[in-house]
């Protein structure tokens, strides 16, 4: 689109015509908008400007009404969502915790390596800019069909960017998902998280401040890589999105880690006012926001922006999205301080402008006043639109409602379908990907040879742990967007207290298609609401996140979604290391219980939709109340030291969460499944509110005791054996055998 333009300075100075603006993205009552707020036609840097600031990406215009219903309190929240560049809860001893997940999915799309990678140091810089230290990453990830050409292209581009960039920078992977299905075929979805820990006295603002004072530019060169990303992450996926690529940013770890030790360098000073990450919309995003956050305006002077490129246009540079920059407002007669710490670590610290008191913002490019525009109005919850868009219920909803289990046939070789759904593509070990990855950069990490249902890292210095996790089942919330979201916020709660912790905060991000379709609308809609009401009744506030809508394919005219994917990033809290829950059966003869009830279900699983090859059903059983008591009965037993392995049932059913608990060290189990309920059911069906525990033979009677205390349901499956897998007496082989199947599965699609 920018090929379009004339590559003169006196042409792009004058009035933007209504073309100019929608082939910048823009509708035309949008243009009318940005002339009614200007009191005149802008010129097209303004244009570009409001462009990208107005897109999807950045404003959120389509989905911010919504966003506002979700709950946003807690009582560990220390600033409220949206405020700052992540969220941060309070997590005692002085310190919090800074996190967030944000998408780089259009990118990954057209370049998987850089697409992937800049999404590992966006949502990185994302954190240290508040003056937290990245400790742990999270990573969310969808493809396509496993059997097509371009999925494993993607996968192998979008793995090796994450861990090449995450290793190289030494913040460590410490767990994730990956699921694949057709529906992601073109689109795929790439979802990066990252926390960090930081001393609550110590926290950067992204907000401008002190009329008079600097505004510098710090880190990398600014190029041509990744202009109008914003925009191009606010529109379809077609055949013709190659022509995009300059889209698509170009990232460096090795100058990110420089650019973060000077941060946390700078952080120890006096000297900043405020400080933002450059991501989508680049110079433009961070003058607005911090302006508008700090109720003050900027001069921004373009020409003493160090670039890569001679003769870069005022648009080029300022909608550049070029990689590890940050903006920080100085302390007036502390700019040798800012300089000298940033020469120190080579990198660029050049004042590129002040802080004024007019509310505008002003870009000078070599003496020339190119764009004059009010930061209120170009930022997101201020004069940025707010749409209220229409939405309707799809037809297959219902259709999906219509599905009855006793229409389909249960196999004869139930031993047979555990193994097949063990080398499934979602189901199977994902070591092919997290072998790329280093977990154990840092020393932080505590659960890579102790494996557990979320990712846990120390906090140094404390008695603490911090435990993480990304979850969603798409297919769950493509089939009932309220009942899927709901369970995506309690599988990551369960796998939180699973872990030892206590669920404190979530970030989300919600990955949809076009939000101009009232049928993927209602998928939204209906996923706030679900992630409303689970959020509330797990006291887990949303303290941010990231919306990606437009993840379709337009293929010959025909717009195709992908599943609906509301990701939920969670964390919580370990009080004492010592609790830290681990999956692995311990030893020979201990029992095996479950909490939770059960269910004749198969809706949605794993098993039915790949093994029997039906799409069409209805979400799992799921009941808020009854999850949420059964977490808490499993608080309560960590707590009191009744069992030695805990893990919840999800995807694959009661079959793979025994296998897996089993693997680790080699053991097997014994146990008997219930007449009154159908066997598959019983193995594969993924009916909520379910874990599975060990327990000891001393432990026993305490355990029994305090669950009847609990009032959560309980049932005795059997005992842990020496390897060998059995299943109302019917011999399941060894679980060596298993463990080779589940660990090479996933790696065999991606030799050659």
């Amino acid at each position: 689109m920018f090929q379009k333009i004339q590559r003169m300075e006196s042409t792009l100075q004058k009035e933007a015509t209504l073309e100019q603006a929608i082939d910048l993205g823009l509708r035309a009552d949008e243009f009318e908008m940005i002339k009614g707020i200007l009191g005149r036609t802008p010129n097209f840097t303004e244009t570009a400007v409001y462009s990208v600031m107005w897109s999807e990406h950045c404003s959120y215009k389509n989905s911010i009404l919504w966003l506002k219903t979700l709950p946003k309190d807690g009582p560990h929240m220390l600033v409220k969502a949206g405020e700052e560049n992540a969220g941060l809860v309070d997590i005692g001893d002085g310190l919090g915790c800074v996190f967030k997940i944000e998408s780089h999915n259009h990118p990954s799309a057209l370049e998987p390596y850089q697409g992937a990678a800049t999404g590992v140091g966006g949502i990185n810089r994302d954190i240290f800019t508040m003056g937290a230290r990245p400790i742990a990453q999270l990573n969310s990830l969808r493809f396509g069909s496993i059997e097509e050409a371009r999925t494993k292209w993607l996968v192998k581009g979008v793995v090796k960017g994450i861990g090449d960039y995450g290793n190289a920078f030494g913040i460590p992977i410490v767990g994730g998902e990956v699921f694949f299905d057709e529906s992601y075929n073109t689109n795929p979805l790439v979802n990066a998280f990252s926390a960090g820990i930081i001393d609550t006295k110590k926290i950067i603002s992204a907000k401008a401040k002190g009329p008079g004072n600097p505004v510098f530019i710090v880190g990398s060169a600014t190029g041509k890589d990744g202009i109008a990303g914003a925009a191009f992450a606010s529109k379809d996926i077609t055949e013709d999105s190659a022509s995009d690529l300059p889209s698509v940013q170009v990232g460096d770890p090795f100058m990110e880690k420089l650019l973060l030790e000077a941060t946390m360098e700078l952080s120890e000073t006096d000297a900043i006012v405020g400080m933002q990450d450059m991501g989508a919309a680049g110079i433009t995003c961070s003058t607005c926001e911090m302006s508008a956050a700090g109720n003050v305006g900027m001069e921004i002077y373009l020409d003493k922006v160090p670039t890569r490129q001679d003769n870069m246009l005022p648009y080029e540079i300022l909608l550049s999205e070029s990689q590890e920059r940050m903006l920080v407002v100085v302390q007036k007669g502390k700019e040798s301080v800012v300089k000298s710490i940033f020469d120190k670590w080579d990198l660029h610290a050049e004042e590129i402008g002040h802080v004024t008191d007019t509310g505008r913002i002003r870009y000078y490019m070599d003496g020339e006043l190119v764009g004059d525009v009010p930061a209120e109005s170009l930022v997101l919850g201020g004069g940025a639109p707010q749409n209220k868009r229409e939405y309707s219920e799809p037809a297959y909803y219902q259709e999906y409602k219509k599905f009855n289990i006793s229409q389909v046939p249960q196999p004869e070789n139930l031993k047979e379908v555990g193994y097949a759904l063990l080398q499934m593509p979602n189901i199977a070990s994902k070591r092919w990907v997290y072998e790329q990855y280093d977990s154990m950069v840092g020393t932080r990490t505590m659960t890579t040879n102790r494996p557990s249902d979320a990712g846990v890292v120390n906090i140094k210095g404390t008695n603490k742990a911090l435990a993480m996790t990304v979850d969603c089942n798409s297919r769950y919330v493509n089939a009932d967007p309220e009942v899927g979201t709901m369970i995506a916020v309690s599988e990551a709660a369960r796998n939180i207290v699973c872990a030892g912790g206590q669920p404190s905060a979530i970030t989300n991000c919600l990955n949809f298609g076009n939000p101009y379709n009232p049928e993927s609308y209602w998928q939204f809609v209906g996923a706030i609401k679900g992630m409303s009401a689970a959020c509330l009744k797990f006291e887990t506030p949303v303290t941010g996140g990231n919306v990606s809508f437009y993840n379709q394919t337009s293929m010959n005219g025909v717009e195709v979604p992908v599943f609906p994917t509301p990701t939920i990033g969670m964390i919580g809290l370990v009080e004492d290391k010592e609790k830290v829950m681990t999956l692995d059966f311990k030893q020979k003869g201990d029992l095996i219980f479950m909490v939770g009830e059960y269910t004749e279900d198969i809706a949605s699983s794993e098993y039915l939709a790949t093994y029997h090859g039906i799409k069409a059903s209805p979400a799992p059983y799921f009941d808020l109340e009854k999850e949420f008591n059964m977490q808490e009965s499993v608080k309560g037993l960590i707590q009191h030291n009744l069992v030695n392995a805990v893990h919840d049932v999800s995807d694959g059913g009661l079959f793979v969460t025994l296998v897996e608990m089993s693997m680790p060290r080699e053991l097997g189990f014994d146990i008997v499944t219930d007449s009154e309920i159908r066997e598959d059911a019983f193995l594969f069906g993924e009916g909520q509110g379910r874990v599975i525990v060990s327990v000891t033979e001393d432990q026993e009677e305490a355990f029994l005791e305090y669950m009847v205390n609990s009032g959560v349901n309980i049932t005795l499956l059997g005992h842990v054996t020496k390897g060998k897998m059995q299943i109302d007496e019917e011999h399941y082989g060894f679980i060596t055998e298993a463990k080779h199947l589940f660990d090479t599965a996933l790696g065999k699609h991606f030799e050659n």
